[in-house]
């Protein structure tokens, strides 16, 4: 029995794939560029990590004091790319007060992150001139304001972990990446080691460069603020990997993009 409950849940998942929408025309007039279009503040690790350089063994222990802003990198990566898709900011204006701030956040993070609004159609903030600054200053409205932690558990697209990644289907996004790059549209991507539990993650992808093996994806990591990521696809092995950082040992991931279809 549990093994058609799988074969049907492996139909649905196909059925729906066939019906996703690609990213379309979604082209933007500018590039994303991390020091303009990034939160200042991180997505906080509810774990501290350390990993034995000998054996590459990672323990973990709970952080104290117990920080207020986590399991919040979905929340983060997406509404980056809301704002770089829906606001328009405008330094030149004066600052406006918290209830205004409140309300023109409420109607960017209500637009869909799969569609690029127009020149016309954009939300103005005034009196910042991006969202790393606007962010810095409104720290806590923003973080109010945004989604809360349960928002990363829903995302729509979360069921296609669970089925395996073949290397062609890493290397058929590695392709769409490099193709949405060039149309200066930053996609989102879920980053995981399903089943295991190593590294279930977003980031916002914003440019890449290419050698002869390999790629290298510079991303925005929203639990790094302070510098882009690079995520690695190697071409010979068509495999992504993620370098060692504060909450990761490093090595192999799977990488599927977001916020990019009617199932994702």
């Amino acid at each position: 029995m549990q093994f058609y409950r799988w074969l049907l849940l492996a139909v649905v998942a196909s059925a729906l794939s066939g019906c996703a929408t690609p990213r379309g025309l979604n082209s933007s007039a500018r590039r994303f560029e991390f020091g303009r279009d990034t939160f200042a503040y991180a997505n906080e690790l509810v774990w501290e990590y350390s990993v034995d350089p000998l054996t590459g063994q990672t323990t973990a222990h709970h952080r104290d004091p117990r920080p207020d802003y986590t399991l919040h990198c979905f929340v983060l990566a997406r509404t980056a790319r809301q704002f770089f898709e829906h606001a328009h900011f405008d330094p030149g204006s004066p600052k406006a007060d918290e209830a205004t701030y409140r309300k023109l956040i409420h109607e960017i993070v209500a637009r869909t992150p799969r569609r690029l609004s127009s020149e016309s159609e954009r939300v103005v903030i005034p009196g910042y001139p991006n969202l790393r600054e606007f962010s810095e200053a409104n720290e806590r409205l923003l973080k109010n304001e945004c989604g809360g932690a349960w928002q990363s558990y829903v995302q729509r697209g979360n069921w296609r972990m669970i089925f395996p990644f073949s290397r062609g289907h890493q290397k058929r996004t590695a392709q769409q990446l490099k193709e949405a790059l060039a149309r200066n549209w930053p996609p989102v991507v879920h980053i995981v080691r399903f089943p295991t539990l190593a590294v279930n993650h977003a980031m916002l992808i914003f440019d890449f460069s290419e050698e002869a093996k390999e790629i290298h994806f510079r991303a925005y990591d929203p639990n790094n603020p302070s510098a882009p990521t690079v995520l690695r696809f190697d071409r010979v092995t068509s495999t992504f990997f993620l370098p060692p950082n504060s909450y990761f040992a490093g090595g192999r991931v799977d990488v599927y993009e977001i916020y990019s279809a009617v199932n994702y």
